[in-house]
């Protein structure tokens, strides 16, 4: 524990527990640090964790951020559940390196099975400390006390202590032992409950709870000007022109990063417009045809990593052999809020404040950066307004850390615009995927191959390692090396995400072709490769259906012994009424789809009814139901929204979403040019759960992806007729196919 933490907790007078990530899981997704690992091993200690205060009141000091996912509210019930006191007493402090566990990254829909394993462990040994502490106070023994809202009780009756007094001069610096034995499930009253939103009040009644609104003394704004794609070079710029206008404080340039600084945000924002017109930029990278990025991928330079492989493939086996194609393009992450970050240098310690996922990796990364020790930077989250995956939240950081030294002693609010978003932020990658089966003489599968074409999903600044992934420390007078494409490994995988189909085939092959450098930048969207890849699996699975003549339900379930899978999928049947499926190309069609997300956490099935209007290609979402198996659940109405959220966004992204690029860079640089779905556009939603008590809770946030997309794109089929396999599923595109007599 280092020192800053102890002094810190030595002043709270506080009870903490924590429990380190595990370092296979480290590994994947963090740069070699040992300081930090040696941290994250060591620290299983009760003084790190959770805060018993004065008042009556119990604060969870965790490492996963709140970015809208209601991560605190599921991790407040854990630690309310297992220390036997109500909700209302407890409160989760905002992930800060001068206190909070390191926990890495906040993503992959992890945060429940990893912070939540750690709380209730670390919570159900604290109650069983602060009772034994009670049992010697009171000279009773610890099997006749209990607790009710942090009371002690003896057979039932009050004893006039509790968790507030028992801590008081007691020494909790202790080893939390392996053998923590939490709460039996039968008596749970906290977890299951759909307890609301610990997060929601403040953005209801229009308090300070997101980065841009907050508001500091003596407080500076800046912006930064940055040419048409994140590699451009910085040629020339007059700044006396800028320098001289009315409030303008500095104006920053290191090397090709450029910015102003000015007293008000108005002035930072025209003066960063009169600035970019002086400036003259040279563009590095060429970009390939924006309309044959699939051709682009299969040619481009590439490495190619077996995914995994079953048996051999046997050509005699099959009788009848079906082949396709599916592509993905680049799709924006598109925040409703453009990245933002305020920073502050008192000569001696920087703090930044931060919406980006992982504030100790930023925190390693910004000291790399600009060349301070990793005890000088303070990093601390802050919410934003759309939030997921490695989108500029990093960059915007280390742009106004980078800013703030310039000018000591002044928070630094540095706002990204709109333009700023879709042009600097890293993108998901394209993807293409190349899928042949063999259906044997009963019409069952006999092999699967799959070939997998992608840029990394992968470079988020992790630590000092992963540093040269920021664009200021790319573009600053000596830049640091962009580090290579990062290839996460299985089960998780990258552009392999649920690569490997969770039905039982005899034989499959499947391998990644990863391209080594991106035409535009790239790294972690939501559900990384798994979207594009149970987009196809699904797609191609009601493809074979169709081909052997079987109910496309039917056909999945001839194919998977998973019992969980099975009762996700029969549920998902009884509650969408499939019925008569009606003359492909009537305009009304239903299609399914379905996945266990990372073939790890949760099991997902989607079906959605939809309309194609066959005189514009239009497409209306009418209904979608939704079945999930998470495990044990502890807020169900967490998990709805998160599945919800999931379906709309995919939606968006199977219907319209796709960064356009040309000679100059990204073109698509406002809501017009890359629209997302609209209110008026999402469908009614029905999402049940399939709790499983007996079963380890599963992470949800990305579970729906990937099967809607599949649902959407096997509806269209059978409303239109026509099997389009290249999202986005344009109405442009299913009017070209429906027009079409030779599109098949």
């Amino acid at each position: 524990m280092s020192s800053t933490r102890r002094q810190f907790l030595q002043g709270s007078g506080a009870l903490v527990a924590y429990f380190s990530l595990p370092a296979s899981v480290l590994a994947q997704y963090t740069s070699p640090n040992p300081g930090q690992t040696k941290e994250l091993r060591g620290n299983t200690s009760l003084d790190t964790w959770i805060r018993v205060e004065a008042g009556g009141l119990i604060v969870i000091s965790v490492g996963k951020v709140e970015f809208g996912q209601g991560i605190r509210t599921a991790l407040a019930q854990i630690a309310a559940e297992e220390l036997d006191i109500s909700m209302s007493r407890v409160r989760m402090a905002e992930v800060d390196t001068a206190h909070s566990p390191d926990e890495s990254y906040t993503f992959s829909a992890m945060s429940v099975q990893q912070s939540g394993t750690r709380v209730r462990k670390a919570a159900a040994y604290a109650r069983q400390v602060l009772l034994a502490h009670a049992a010697k106070t009171l000279n009773l023994p610890t099997a006749e006390l209990s607790v009710v809202n942090g009371s002690i009780l003896h057979n039932g009756q009050p004893t006039g202590i509790d968790y507030w007094e028992i801590l008081e001069g007691k020494d909790f610096d202790r080893v939390v032992p392996d053998d923590v034995t939490a709460k039996p499930l039968e008596q749970y009253q906290v977890i299951g409950q759909s307890v609301p939103r610990l997060d929601i009040p403040d953005k209801v009644f229009a308090k300070t709870s997101y980065l841009a609104d907050q508001r500091m003394p003596d407080m500076a704004h800046a912006r930064v000007v940055r040419g048409s794609s994140p590699d451009a070079r910085l040629l020339e710029v007059d700044t006396s022109t800028v320098a001289a206008m009315r409030g303008v404080l500095k104006v920053v340039r290191d090397g090709s990063f450029l910015a102003v600084v000015a007293e008000r945000e108005m002035q930072a924002t025209q003066a960063a417009a009169k600035l970019a017109e002086s400036c003259r930029w040279q563009a590095k990278k060429t970009f390939p045809d924006a309309s044959r990025v699939s051709e682009w991928l299969k040619s481009a330079k590439s490495q190619t990593y077996p995914v995994a492989e079953r048996l051999s493939l046997s050509e005699k086996a099959a009788v009848k052999v079906h082949s396709a194609q599916y592509s993905r393009p680049f799709l924006a992450h598109a925040s409703i809020a453009p990245s933002a970050a305020i920073a502050l240098w008192n000569g001696k310690v920087l703090t930044v404040w931060s919406h980006g996922q992982g504030m100790y990796p930023l925190r390693g990364a910004i000291a790399h950066t600009l060349g301070l020790k990793q005890q000088q930077v303070r990093c601390v989250h802050s919410e934003s307004g759309g939030v997921y995956g490695h989108n500029g939240a990093d960059d915007a950081a280390c742009d106004a850390a980078a800013i703030a030294m310039q000018l000591p002693n002044r928070p630094i609010k540095l706002q990204w615009s709109r333009a700023d978003e879709f042009r600097g932020e890293p993108y998901g990658s394209a993807m293409m995927v190349s899928t042949r089966a063999g259906l044997d003489s009963q019409g069952r599968i006999a092999d699967w191959q799959q070939d997998i074409w992608s840029c990394t999903h992968s470079t988020r600044p992790g630590g000092a390692a992963g540093a040269g992934n920021l664009l200021y420390a790319q573009q600053k007078q000596k830049p640091l090396s962009v580090p290579p494409p990062r290839v996460i490994p299985q089960p998780i995988g990258g552009a392999d995400r649920n690569a490997v189909p969770l039905y039982d085939i005899p034989a499959l092959k499947i391998n990644k072709h990863i391209v080594l450098e991106a035409p535009l930048r790239v790294s972690a969207l939501r559900s990384l490769g798994a979207y594009a890849n149970i987009f196809a699996i699904e797609s191609f699975m009601d493809e074979l259906a169709v081909a052997s003549a079987v109910d496309p339900f039917e056909f999945r379930l001839a194919h998977l012994s998973d019992q969980r899978a099975r009762r996700v999928l029969e549920r998902l049947r009884e509650v969408s009424a499939w019925g008569q499926i009606p003359t492909y190309g009537t305009g009304k069609g239903w299609g399914i789809g379905f996945a266990k997300y990372k073939n790890l956490s949760a099991y997902c099935a989607v079906f959605v009814s939809l309309s194609v209007d066959q005189k514009n290609g239009q497409v209306t979402l009418d209904k979608t139901h939704a079945v999930i198996d998470a495990g044990l659940v502890v807020n169900p109405d967490g998990v709805r929204a998160q599945i919800e959220g999931g379906i709309v966004q995919s939606a968006s992204w199977t219907l319209k979403e796709q960064v356009k690029f040309g000679s100059l860079g990204v073109r698509s640089t406002d809501w017009m040019s890359y629209p997302i779905l609209g209110f008026s556009e999402v469908p009614e939603l029905d999402v049940e759960i399939i709790e499983r008590r007996d079963q380890p809770w599963l992470g949800v946030a990305e579970a729906a992806q990937g099967p809607t997309a599949a649902a959407i794109a096997n509806a269209i089929f059978r409303a239109s007729g026509k099997r389009l396999r290249d999202i986005p599923l344009t109405a442009l595109k299913i009017l070209s196919a429906v027009k079409d007599p030779q599109f098949a």
